[in-house]
């Protein structure tokens, strides 16, 4: 279709979730994307029907080789880019962030920006270099500049593995088949892993052997057993604080849960998924594994303490709709989608604060207004303790105050 628009000026599109890319002839052309070419390890490059000639639509990996055409016209610099989502969380009332996929090139941006201004972040930022971008001597011993003390308001936290895709992309990785495959696939499709999975084994045993906290984005049920296998692995029966996080955790199952607390496993659970891919999802998997998605329910039941997100840019980092959504679990078409997995407003406020901090190993200074603790708070025009659940997502920020200063106050 975009072969309509130009043959000639290259074209790409990439999906919102950064799982899938549409390129037109031009830009497949450009990247050395061909019949003959084979897909990447990780990805997956769509045929036209009765063909191998690409269709335009890249999954994953595949899509890397077009994206960094479109990456290197970017700006120059990614600071400015960066400050103005800084006031933009700011506004929404977060006072730490989490920049899950940072580049060896933007933490030496950021760091060189405070550095040279003399002027803080207006909000904490912490980075979790992604591990492919590690340099091979890195890789081998997870050397990541780790900093418990923030500077200028950033620090580097650890590092981040992808270890499969996305079930509204129909790339998670699971151990029963979609329901509704993609084009040219088979009743028996279950996606596939972004890594090799006895090299993510070794690897993810270096970072905690390292003490290196890791974060590893895991959507699929099977994505997340490599990761709970390997943790397990990697620890044995020491008694490790290494708090792993698995990002998204969608389809974690009850079995699951359980080895994760036994593990010391934080779940961070991507809650806004009910509403935005919610009536998908029942399409994709049923209803019956559609209604577990982010299962924070469940996770409370156990005892295990869990985190919420919104992964902007994906969604809007608008903080009293994750919390509306993880207390609603209301889909577009008004369908509650697991009722069973719902949780409290207070719950959900924990899961956005002390556990939040609990997740970055910052509990002693964050999370709950105490004497002792950072000044970093927020105040709301309603108490949503006391607000109608359907209410939530009308909340409005009135003032961000982060490390004792107001960063945001509503006109």
């Amino acid at each position: 279709d975009l072969d309509a628009i130009s043959r000639n000026r290259p074209i790409a599109i990439l999906h919102v979730s950064s799982h899938l890319a549409v390129a037109n002839s031009a830009a497949l052309a450009a990247a050395g994307i061909t019949a003959a070419s084979k897909d990447p390890p990780g990805g997956h490059i769509r045929r036209q029907p009765g063909s191998t000639e690409p269709d335009g639509v890249l999954e994953e990996t595949a899509a890397y080789a077009v994206l960094r055409q479109i990456y290197a016209r970017g700006p120059a610099s990614p600071v400015p880019g960066l400050l103005a989502a800084l006031d933009r969380y700011a506004a929404e009332g977060f006072t730490t962030v989490q920049d899950g996929a940072a580049s060896a090139a933007d933490v030496a941006a950021i760091e060189a920006h405070v550095r040279d201004t003399g002027t803080p972040l207006p909000v904490d930022l912490v980075a979790f270099p992604s591990f492919t971008g590690l340099g091979k001597e890195a890789q081998a011993t997870c050397a990541v500049p780790v900093s418990k003390a923030y500077s200028g308001g950033f620090r580097v936290g650890g590092t981040k593995f992808v270890l499969d895709g996305s079930p509204q992309g129909r790339t998670a990785w699971l151990s029963k088949p979609y329901l509704l495959p993609p084009e040219g696939k088979g009743a028996d499709y279950v996606a596939y892993p972004m890594v090799e999975p006895s090299q993510f084994m070794l690897d993810l045993t270096q970072c905690i052997l390292a003490g290196t906290p890791v974060l590893a984005h895991a959507n699929g049920d099977v994505a997340i057993q490599l990761l709970i296998d390997s943790v397990g692995s990697a620890i044995g029966e020491a008694k490790v604080d290494h708090r792993t996080v698995i990002i998204h955790a969608q389809l974690m199952t009850e079995m699951q849960l359980v080895q994760a607390k036994g593990l010391g496993i934080v779940p961070s659970f991507y809650s806004v998924h009910p509403f935005f891919w919610g009536d998908w999802h029942r399409k994709l998997f049923g209803d019956e594994r559609a209604s577990r998605i982010s299962p924070a329910r469940s996770a409370i039941r156990r005892a295990i303490p869990f985190t919420i997100h919104n992964d902007a840019p994906v969604v809007p980092p608008m903080a009293m709709r994750l919390m509306s959504i993880a207390v609603n679990r209301e889909t577009r078409s008004g369908h509650v989608l697991g009722p069973e997995q719902r949780i409290t407003p207070y719950e959900a406020l924990q899961a956005l604060t002390i556990n939040g901090a609990r997740q970055y190993f910052e509990e002693a200074s964050k999370g709950t207004i105490t004497p002792g603790k950072r000044a970093d708070l927020v105040i709301l025009d309603t108490d949503p303790l006391k607000a109608e659940p359907a209410k939530l997502a009308d909340i409005r920020v009135v003032e961000t105050i982060a490390r004792g200063r107001t960063v945001y106050r509503r006109d």
